[in-house]
């Protein structure tokens, strides 16, 4: 009980979340189920496409309305920003993948050019190094490398980070 509330206390201290892939690293690729759009029901890696091109991956534990919020606003940027190959998905990390349920969540939060989809396993792709304590883990790359990597906690994905998070795109997007 006294390592729990140490551990808590310094979250509470502002400790960072550590989670994924750090910069500089090399994205590996991961399939996960896909459960909106053309692809629904198929096991996809949009990693091994993106090759060159910047993405966004949003990893995430809980279907909730902070990481909709999250995703709606990368969903805005990718449609915004077709001319420049950005590509957003989400991948919710889960025992088992309820793509019903998933699809629903989706369409409830507006997504349209966001992918959505499960990973059949809480603690994320192999190597990818998903933290226990992360409820939302943005990896940004762009030319094979990580170029930024947020992780979050439950009750740490405000307005405010999802601003932050969205004003770090132009380091994937050569400025723009």
């Amino acid at each position: 009980m006294i390592a729990f509330a140490l551990t808590m206390a310094a979250f509470a201290a502002g400790e960072p979340c550590a989670s994924s892939l750090p910069v500089g690293q090399r994205p590996g690729p991961y399939s996960f189920l896909i459960a909106t759009g053309p692809d629904r029901g198929k096991q996809e890696c949009y990693v091994c496409g993106q090759a060159d091109k910047p993405t966004v991956v949003v990893f995430g534990r809980a279907l909730n309305p902070a990481t909709g919020k999250l995703l709606a606003a990368l969903d805005a940027e990718a449609l915004a920003r077709k001319d420049a190959n950005l590509k957003c998905w989400f991948t919710q990390l889960t025992e088992t993948a309820d793509l019903d349920a998933l699809a629903k969540w989706s369409q409830a939060h507006g997504l349209k050019a966001l992918a959505v989809g499960a990973y059949e396993d809480t603690d994320g792709p192999p190597g990818y190094t998903i933290g226990p304590d992360a409820e939302v883990t943005v990896v940004m790359f762009v030319r094979k490398k990580v170029v930024v990597n947020v992780s979050l906690r439950a009750g740490e994905l405000t307005a405010e980070r999802v601003a932050e998070i969205r004003a770090s795109l132009p380091r994937i997007l050569g400025g723009k």
